[in-house]
């Protein structure tokens, strides 16, 4: 019996001595310049992808310009969420020009319907009258335009609300706090102000039920499971903002044998509102990622036991058993003998 609790025992410390132990630390991040590396991946199965686009902002508000992405969006199939094309790469940030293609040949002067500007004087298609409004940040509705009546939706905007769309891929922007967000309609800065239009449709047209299939801030760690993974919003309504407030801590792995790697975790909180525009509420309808960047770094270092520890281990074990099994033995021994003096009595007797 005392050698089997022995192995037992052996075998749980040799163990518990080749399993690294995991000292945690925690101190003020200090690092500078690095790049912050933002992986996404979200599935909209009811709004196509011509119509999303996807843009970030710093703390300040500040639209990042030249930041690196691999940022693409694949077209999916309404009914079954396949896949209908390649995937696209996806340029964020991206501001559309406006140029006049008016040919040579007969002269044509449309109305601007009073937006015209010292540049433009004539707005012969629906395109360049909204143009012009949006330079006036004048609200544009095509159905008082007479260039606008008769024309039939693009192949684009057909797709809109009949395709659904998966954005993937990541981001690198500066190691400070911002924001990114992807929503419906065309991206511009107008007057240092960021919008969105999203002619010829009405904001409550849009259906933003998404899935968050990944989102992780820095490098992947395989098997590990992120707080957003897997996480779907339902828009029961039209016009929905979607938003989530993230609060990221940077993190450094050093194993045992000497490597590390950094990366970040971070946690989460969601909030949905519908916007009415007839109850004054601000905002337009998308999905919002707000992250923060902690003043602290957590690190996780592996140490490895000493052989000292160990052995010390091994040594208690062998004299606690024999300890034990000595008490053990003298106890049952000490008893059988007083029962056999009892015995012997009452046989006398």
């Amino acid at each position: 019996m005392a050698a089997v609790v022995m192995v037992l025992l052996f075998a749980s410390e040799t163990q518990d001595y080749l399993t690294p132990g995991i000292d945690e630390q925690l101190f003020v991040d200090t690092t500078r310049g690095a790049k912050l590396k933002i992986n996404i991946d979200i599935v909209f199965p009811k709004i196509g992808c011509d119509f999303l686009s996807l843009d970030a902002q710093d703390v300040s508000g500040e639209q990042h310009i030249a930041i690196e992405h691999n940022i693409y969006k694949r077209r999916l199939d309404l009914e079954t969420g396949q896949p209908i094309d390649e995937p696209e790469k996806h340029e964020v940030g991206e501001v559309e020009k406006v140029v006049n293609n008016t040919e040579v040949g007969e002269v044509v002067c449309g109305s601007c319907y009073g937006a015209e500007t010292e540049g433009v004087k004539c707005c012969n298609t629906c395109e360049e009258v909204k143009q012009q409004y949006i330079k006036k940040s004048w609200k544009f509705v095509p159905t008082t335009v007479d260039q606008c009546r008769g024309e039939l939706l693009s192949d684009e905007q057909q797709r809109v609300l009949t395709e659904g769309c998966q954005v993937y891929g990541y981001l690198e922007v500066n190691r400070v706090g911002g924001s990114f967000h992807i929503a419906p309609g065309k991206s511009f800065s107008l007057n240092h102000i960021h919008v969105h239009d999203v002619q010829p449709f009405a904001t409550s047209d849009f259906n933003l039920t998404h899935t968050v299939r990944h989102l992780s801030f820095g490098r992947n760690v395989p098997g590990k499971t992120d707080p957003m993974d897997g996480v779907m919003g339902v828009a029961e309504k039209g016009s929905e903002m979607f938003q989530y407030y993230i609060k990221i801590v940077p993190t450094t792995f050093a194993r045992a044998d000497g490597s590390t790697f950094v990366t970040n975790q971070f946690s989460v909180t969601r909030h949905s509102k519908v916007i009415s525009m007839m109850m004054g509420d601000s905002g337009m309808p998308g999905v919002f990622f707000s992250y923060e960047m902690a003043p602290v770094m957590v690190k996780y270092q592996q140490k490895e036991k000493s052989f000292g520890h160990f052995a010390s281990g091994l040594c208690a074990i062998i004299g606690g058993v024999f300890t034990v099994a000595g008490m053990i033995d003298k106890m049952v021994y000490n008893s059988a003998r007083i029962l056999q003096q009892k015995t012997e009595l009452g046989k006398a007797g």
